[in-house]
């Protein structure tokens, strides 16, 4: 049986314990209201740039692209975004168990695809499991400047324009909700959901005059796009992030707190069987001595 100063040690240090993840909560809570924020601010530059692209299509059909090519799948490209840190809770490994999965249901060997990892954690895993880890990026803050993000989608779109790689796959957490995240999967490359994107513009089409021409602005306005997915994803999985920190940290204060009603009652009753014990002694010391 434990002692009573061994039981009070456990409990100081559940304490100590409780008083970091709480912290730890708010911070992340904190963090999360700005990440919230950021996502929704960026909502209405999406749905602009997808009611031109749809504008664009509707009224030329015939445009060429080199991002629009559709060509034979040889080799796949899959950009994962994960945190930098754990004690997360499930955010970094439902999305490493989800990718894992794609991976070994739509390919035969590993050089089938290749992997850029965005976020320390995802990438230490692929390198410490020998995926084809093409590069990574650590670091990125939770509100990365666009410069940031176009050095990726300028590396991204370069393996596509090169035919290094024939398809280009987003894997990150999509956030829903404050206790609810949903691993997702969006197709980067080639761009194929044209009617897709027509539709999601909740606006009318606009009457544009596109200047000098309907195809100069696609060759503008298509590695913009990409661009953006990547950006908006980043900042989906970054609010993510926060929401499934933040909960696990609380998860972790309510049980810390539950181990230390436990060890109280434990505490005291051993306090209770020591102070008993202690009176029989006397009153047996005393009976002796009569």
């Amino acid at each position: 049986m434990a002692s009573l100063r061994d039981i009070k040690n456990k409990i100081n240090s559940t304490k100590k314990t409780s008083h970091i993840t709480k912290a730890m909560e708010m911070v992340s809570t904190s963090k999360l209201m700005k990440a919230q924020s950021n996502a929704l601010r960026f909502t209405p530059y999406m749905k602009k740039i997808q009611e031109v692209m749809s504008t664009i299509f509707s009224n030329n059909t015939n445009l060429q692209h080199p991002m629009l090519v559709q060509r034979e799948v040889k080799k796949t490209l899959y950009v994962v975004i994960t945190s930098d840190s754990g004690l997360c809770g499930g955010f970094n490994s439902n999305i490493i168990r989800n990718f894992v999965k794609t991976v070994s249901e739509r390919h035969s060997s590993l050089e089938e695809y290749g992997i850029i990892a965005i976020g320390n954690y995802g990438a230490e895993f692929f390198r410490r499991n020998n995926f084809p880890l093409v590069d990574f990026y650590k670091d990125v803050p939770d509100e990365p400047s666009f410069l940031q993000v176009k050095n990726i989608t300028n590396k991204v779109i370069g393996y596509y324009i090169n035919k290094e790689y024939d398809r280009i796959y987003l894997h990150y957490n999509h956030f829903v909700s404050m206790i609810s995240q949903v691993v997702t999967e969006d197709q980067v490359l080639p761009i194929e959901n044209i009617n897709e994107i027509a539709e999601q513009s909740d606006a009318a089409i606009s009457s544009y005059k596109f200047e000098p021409s309907a195809a100069g602005v696609l060759n503008i306005i298509l590695p913009q796009y990409a661009e953006s997915m990547i950006y908006g994803s980043i900042l989906d999985s970054k609010a993510s992030e926060h929401s499934a920190r933040k909960n696990a940290m609380k998860n972790s204060t309510d049980n810390a707190k539950g181990i230390i009603d436990d060890l109280s009652i434990k505490y005291n009753r051993a306090r209770q069987a020591a102070i008993t014990q202690e009176i029989t002694e006397i009153v047996a010391g005393a009976a002796a001595a009569q």
